[in-house]
């Protein structure tokens, strides 16, 4: 009977997380996939990637993982980058990353 009270309140906190941080918005790193282009970021970093501590490692290490392999790559749609795009950009650099993989969504 523990193991399933157990089982099901981890259940539920994932749902409730799925998607986002303990502070909002989480950053897409499109499942780990091999993109031949990039999509946009639906929204900016919440402030957790932000902070000066540089946020959750398991957070950040897709920022720095995705931006890595295809920073330089255009948006599917054929457009600039997007003010959230900008922000996840700068995160990245911050985080001490080569500005040279996003020097394109940096502008």
């Amino acid at each position: 009977m523990k193991l399933f009270l157990v089982a099901t309140a981890l259940f539920v906190l994932a749902g409730c997380t799925s998607g986002a941080t303990a502070a909002g918005v989480k950053f897409d790193d499109e499942g780990l996939a091999d993109v031949a282009c990039m999509k946009h970021q639906p929204a900016p970093p919440a402030a957790d990637y932000t902070d000066e501590d540089g946020g959750p490692t398991d957070e950040v290490l897709p920022v720095l993982r995705y931006y890595t392999a295809h920073g330089k790559k255009a948006f599917c749609d054929g457009t600039g980058p997007n003010e959230a795009d900008k922000a996840w950009a700068a995160v990245y650099v911050d985080l001490g990353a080569d500005k040279a993989n996003v020097a394109k969504l940096l502008g």
